[in-house]
C-alpha cells in the first residue's frame, strides 16, 4: 500500500475515534429527568456541583411524581423521580427499576394572623377532620383544646392541596389513612385524591404560594420548601404521643424502623412510626430507570446519583435530607448492576 494512502487511511481513523470519543463526551453532557417536586432542592444542589466538576448538565423538570412516572414509563426521560415508591409488580409489568434517594419529610404550615411558625399544635385525626371539610374554623373547640394558649382566630380555614399527581400526596393521604378510619374508607391514599374541600396548587411550589396569599390558609409541603421560603409550620403529635418538630433528627428516626437493604425493589413506607422523637409525616424519595435502556442513557444517570450518595450527603443535610447508609448505597450498587449491567 502507497504510503501517502496509509497515512490517510491512520489520519482517518484517528479523526473517527476522535469523533467517536466527541460524540460519546456530548452524549453524557446532559441528562434528562422529570418528577417530584419534594426532591427538586436535592437535585437542583446536587446537579449544580456536579455541573462544576464534570461539565455534565442535569436537566430535571419539577413536574410532580405523577408525571416522572409517566414520563419514565414512555421513555422520554433517563430517569423519573417519585416520593411514591411503585410496587414490584408494577415495576416489572413497565420493564423500570427504582432505588432510593434520600429521607426526608413534609409538614402542615399555615397563615395565621399573630401565631408565629412553631406555635401551632396539630393531631392526625385533627388534620383529616380538617381536610374532610368537617373542622372548618380555626378557633373550633378540637383545635383550641390542642393549643389552649394561642388566641386563634374565628375565621375559615382553607384548605390547600396538590392539584398535580403527586408523591408529596401520596405521602400526605397515607398517612392521614393510618390515623384516620374515615379518611381511609372515604378518601384513600395515592397521587391524586378526589379531595373534599380546599383549592390545588402546582407542585410543592404552589401549595406554598397559596398558603403564603391566603389568610387562614393550611398547606402541606416538604421541609426544604418550609426553610426555603420561612414558613409557619405546625408541630404535630406523633404516634408516641409525644408533640415533636420537624426535623432531619425526626425523618432519620422514622427511616430507622425500615430496612431499605432487605424490601424488595426498595419499597417501603415511612408515615407513622413510632418513637418519641419520630416525626409522623417521613418519606423518602425514588429514582425510577428504564432496566432496559441503553448504557449510554443510564450510565451517565446511575455515575450522577452515585456521585451523589458519595459527595452530596453533606449539601442534602443543609436542607434536611438525610442521606442513605453506606450499606444501602452498596446495596443499591449491585440492584442496579444486575438489572442494567451498570
Amino acid at each position: 500500500m502507497p504510503m501517502s494512502k496509509r497515512k490517510g487511511l491512520a489520519g482517518a481513523a484517528v479523526f473517527a475515534a476522535a469523533l467517536s470519543v466527541a460524540m460519546g463526551a456530548h452524549a453524557a453532557e446532559s441528562i434528562t429527568g422529570a418528577g417530584s417536586t419534594w426532591v427538586y432542592p436535592l437535585v437542583a444542589k446536587w446537579s449544580a456541583r456536579y455541573n462544576e466538576l464534570t461539565g455534565v448538565q442535569v436537566n430535571y423538570q419539577s413536574i410532580g411524581s405523577g408525571g416522572g412516572i409517566a414520563q419514565i414509563e414512555a421513555g422520554t426521560v433517563a430517569f423519573g423521580a417519585s416520593d411514591k415508591p411503585l410496587k414490584p409488580a408494577e415495576l416489572r409489568a413497565h420493564g423500570l427499576i427504582q432505588f432510593p434517594t434520600a429521607v426526608a419529610g413534609e409538614d402542615l404550615v399555615y397563615n395565621l394572623p399573630g401565631i408565629q411558625p412553631g406555635q401551632l399544635v396539630l393531631s392526625g385525626p385533627l388534620v383529616a377532620k380538617i381536610y374532610l371539610g368537617e373542622v372548618t374554623k380555626w378557633n373550633d373547640p378540637a383545635l383550641r383544646a390542642l393549643n389552649p394558649k394561642l388566641a386563634l382566630p374565628d375565621m375559615d380555614i382553607t384548605c390547600v392541596h396538590r392539584s398535580d399527581g403527586s408523591g408529596t400526596t401520596f405521602t400526605f393521604t397515607n398517612y392521614l389513612g393510618k390515623v384516620s378510619p374515615e379518611w381511609k374508607s372515604k378518601i384513600g391514599a395515592d397521587t391524586s385524591v378526589a379531595w373534599p374541600v380546599g383549592v390545588g396548587g402546582k407542585g410543592n411550589e404552589g401549595v406554598a404560594s397559596y398558603v403564603q396569599r391566603i389568610n387562614g390558609s393550611i398547606g402541606y409541603v416538604e421541609y426544604a420548601y418550609i426553610l426555603e421560603n420561612n414558613m409557619s409550620y405546625a408541630r404535630m403529635i406523633n404516634r408516641s404521643g409525644r408533640t415533636v418538630s420537624p426535623s432531619l433528627k425526626g425523618f432519620q428516626a422514622a427511616a430507622a424502623h425500615v430496612d431499605f437493604n432487605r424490601a424488595k425493589d426498595f419499597y417501603v413506607i415511612l408515615t407513622d412510626k413510632p418513637g418519641p422523637g419520630t416525626w409522623p409525616i417521613s418519606g423518602c424519595t425514588w429514582q425510577i430507570l428504564r432496566a432496559g435502556a441503553p448504557k449510554s442513557v443510564n450510565k451517565p444517570v446511575v455515575q450522577f446519583f452515585m456521585w451523589g450518595f458519595e459527595h452530596g450527603q453533606k449539601s442534602a443535610e443543609d436542607i434536611s435530607f438525610g442521606p442513605l447508609p453506606p450499606s444501602t448505597v452498596r446495596v443499591i450498587k449491585r440492584y442496579v448492576r444486575r438489572y442494567t449491567g451498570i
